[in-house]
């Protein structure tokens, strides 16, 4: 149950937000930004330093709210699993892997791997990842969601990478579930302005709901 109800309000949300910063103090403030602009999920890199430590701060922080906590670019088991201790409520990895996706099994947390082709779709499926991430989408575009699911009707996708707020109403018409995005939504915060990551989020959540809105 746990499990389905993540998934849900991921999809419910629409938006994930991709956060990577060089401190963890910097990625406490992209966050808080970023949910102060109605982005709901958050996907907390492993490139951040300390990320298990973050990840805890932002869970206690946010805990009995619509928010939710992920961890990104986990590449091994070892990570995912000090991840999941830590109180990340799904992973992503840039890639699948096999051993990430058990762990994720066995405490019935979602799993969302980088995927590029049928293959590696076919193989996530198999090991029961309810979403994949569509990675790179700048590089595979839309029409590759229309694509995989001729083979594999029941995939359900979120595409990264390329996704902006100008084509979010594109993604989500060609099947989307949800998207992701990076610097598209936190890039200001380079500069420490984080007042423009808020108006980024809002400008993503803003084409989300209209895209909710035409369906």
């Amino acid at each position: 149950m746990q499990r389905m109800n993540i998934i849900n309000k991921l999809v419910t949300s629409g938006v994930v937000s991709v956060v990577r910063a060089e401190s963890p103090e910097k990625a406490l403030k992209i966050v808080e930004a970023v949910v102060a602009g109605g982005i709901k999920s958050i996907e907390l890199t492993y490139s951040v330093p300390k990320a298990n430590d973050v990840i805890a701060d932002l869970v206690a922080q946010y805990i009995g709210t619509d928010v939710i906590i992920g961890a990104g670019t986990v590449l091994d088991a070892t990570s995912a699993r000090l991840a999941l201790v830590a109180g990340a409520q799904f992973v992503v990895s840039p890639s699948f892997n096999k051993e990430v996706a058990k762990i994720c099994n066995l405490y019935q947390i979602p799993y969302i791997p980088g995927v590029l082709t049928p293959r590696e779709a076919g193989e996530a499926l198999q090991y029961g990842s309810e979403i994949i991430k569509l990675f790179p989408g700048d590089i595979t575009g839309a029409a590759m969601i229309k694509d995989l699911k001729g083979p594999f009707p029941y995939i359900n996708v979120m595409p990264s990478g390329g996704v902006s707020a100008d084509n979010v109403e594109t993604w989500f018409k060609a099947g989307a579930v949800a998207v992701s995005a990076g610097g598209g939504v936190t890039a200001p915060a380079y500069k420490e302005d984080y007042a423009s990551v808020t108006l980024n989020a809002k400008k993503f959540m803003d084409a989300f709901h209209r895209v909710e809105f035409k369906e």
